[in-house]
């Protein structure tokens, strides 16, 4: 273990605010956290215990701002986490890194980078940190996954070359550059050699990282960088304020935030008022046709790991594993041993990730969180002049006005995709378009949201997906929907080849939305597939 290099992110905070890959509550993850940071320390100084992401808070529409100060006070909690344990500061606060998003607004996000880099010095120092290694930010950037688009996608060459280079004046380590057909499906091996390749040739060919912060000394940047350092300073206080930010996440705090941000940027966009080149203005006459896109049989791919783990199954040793998982799941519940170390201990025994999770259920139970929406009236609020939005709430309020009451939607997100970004936007939204919206929890199966539908009375039922396994999933909510006997239409918006929306259309989906589809047309296209579906249910069945 001393030999291993390498970085994990281990950044649970930031689950529970947007990625929501959670299992545990806050308390026993923050203890897994540590117990992870410190065997590391023990055990493979060179390899990096904590990377903390302020990437995931720019993708659920952060600004700069409340990106870098979720950031830092996630990273700063890390730290007096792991000083409780015994840690010192310095050691602390040099085995995190940092990971941030790099989007659009070129001089914003250079300032944004730099601005880091003084705020954690000044935090580092504020918990008793004194080194020049603790007191560094170092940090890996990503080009924005959320400003891809699907219409002109190869638009999205030109995006990320802007965005890496704006990461590279702000300095980053290590970049991540985006293949241009994300928008589409999974990256073709031709598009992520070309994103691996604008990289190549700006470290390369331009000269680009020849000097270390090209932009000291500009007027312009020096004022942009300490403003947004000011505001940040601002931001630390307010979720001090709160009471740090675990009662910030578990007041929803957080969320209200980032929901709000989310819905004025994609109200923005629909209304022209932010340009989106190729969505929604200069868009090209004719379309450049289909792309060639990365497709997996998920079915497939389940099938062979199901074969995988039931042959280690069949050849471990079945006493061996069960000491083992009982003495994760002891450790857990005494408070005692390191639960990396016991984990490991698992792991050699051929545990299977599933049973160790399940042995520390029998202690923890599974976090669950309520589905809040405290985004009404802020995309409706910024489109309330524009022609097209109240067009699209006139189509609803008629349409309600047939049904005797408000349209009823069921948005929900099956399997293990926990990005909620554009299901809470897009049910904010048709809130404020005149819609009664049910959000179901995050991780649904495809029974369960039969049932919710039928339960809820639902006129329709929208899937959000991001997973890749569209196919298998919508496909199985139709069945189960069959056998309820229930004629609900279901749309799928989210990001699926083209190809997967004409078989799935072909297997009874009433329409689909690709990733740039305005809000307005989308609440449109409800209502149009809600008055189909009723006018084919017989008579008695109308209302």
């Amino acid at each position: 273990p001393e030999r291993i290099g390498g970085t994990i992110q281990n950044d649970i905070l930031k689950e529970y605010m947007v990625r929501n890959t959670w299992i545990f509550g806050p308390a026993p993850s923050m203890r897994i956290v540590a117990d992870v940071a410190l065997w590391l320390a023990e055990h493979a100084p060179r390899f990096n215990a904590l990377s903390v992401s302020g990437y995931h808070f720019q993708e659920a529409g952060a600004d700069a701002v409340l990106e870098l100060a979720l950031t830092l006070s996630n990273a700063r909690t890390y730290v007096d986490t792991l000083a409780a344990r015994g840690m010192p500061a310095d050691e602390a606060c040099s085995r995190l890194s940092f990971f941030f998003g790099v989007g659009s607004d070129f001089y914003t996000e250079i300032a944004k980078l730099r601005a880091a880099r003084l705020l954690w010095a000044e935090i580092a120092h504020a918990c008793g940190a004194h080194s020049p290694r603790a007191c560094a930010l170092r940090m890996h950037c990503q080009t924005s996954g959320w400003s891809l688009t699907a219409l002109e996608p190869e638009n999205n060459i030109v995006r990320v070359t802007a965005q890496a280079m704006a990461a590279a004046f702000g300095g980053t380590q290590s970049l991540h550059t985006n293949a241009y057909d994300e928008a589409l499906a999974l990256p073709s091996a031709a598009a992520a050699r070309l994103a691996r390749n604008t990289q190549l040739i700006l470290q390369h060919e331009t000269g680009l990282c020849d000097t270390v912060d090209p932009w000291a000394g500009s007027y312009m940047m020096e004022s942009l960088t300490d403003g947004i350092a000011t505001r940040v300073r601002a931001e630390l206080a307010a979720i001090d304020a709160q009471g740090g930010v675990i009662t910030a996440i578990e007041s929803g705090w957080v969320k209200r935030r980032l929901l709000r941000a989310a819905a004025a940027t994609q109200a923005q966009v629909d209304s022209g008022r932010r340009t989106v080149v190729g969505v929604n203005r200069f868009v090209a006459d004719e379309t450049t046709g289909e792309f060639m896109v990365c497709e997996i049989d998920g079915r497939h791919v389940r099938a062979g790991q199901a074969r995988r783990i039931a042959a280690v199954k069949a050849a471990r040793d079945p006493a061996r594993v069960a000491t083992a998982l009982q003495r994760l799941a002891d450790a857990a519940r005494d408070g005692t041993g390191n639960l990396l170390a016991l984990a490991i201990d698992c792991m050699r025994a051929r545990a299977t990730v599933g049973e160790c999770t399940r042995a520390l259920e029998s202690v923890w139970p599974r976090h669950v969180v309520a589905v809040e929406a405290d985004g009404e009236g802020v995309y409706g609020e910024h489109r309330r002049d524009d022609a097209a939005w109240r067009a699209a709430k006139g189509c609803v309020d008629r349409l309600a006005k047939r049904v005797g009451r408000r349209p009823r939607i069921m948005i929900a997100k099956l399997g293990q995709d926990g990005h909620d970004r554009g299901a809470a936007v897009v049910a904010a939204a048709l809130e404020d378009a005149g819609f009664d919206v049910l959000r179901l929890p995050l991780f649904q199966q495809p029974a369960c949201v039969a049932a919710a539908a039928h339960a809820y009375g639902a006129d329709i039922v929208g899937i959000s997906s991001l997973s890749g396994a569209h196919l298998e999933l919508v496909e199985g909510l139709l069945d189960e929907l069959a056998l309820h006997r229930a004629e609900i239409p279901v749309v799928l918006g989210g990001i699926f080849p083209a190809a997967d929306a004409r078989h799935l259309k072909a297997k009874g989906i009433a329409a689909t939305f690709g990733p740039g589809t305005p809000l307005h047309a989308i609440a449109q296209a409800l209502c149009a597939c809600i008055e189909q579906a009723r006018c084919a249910r017989p008579a008695d069945g109308a209302s």
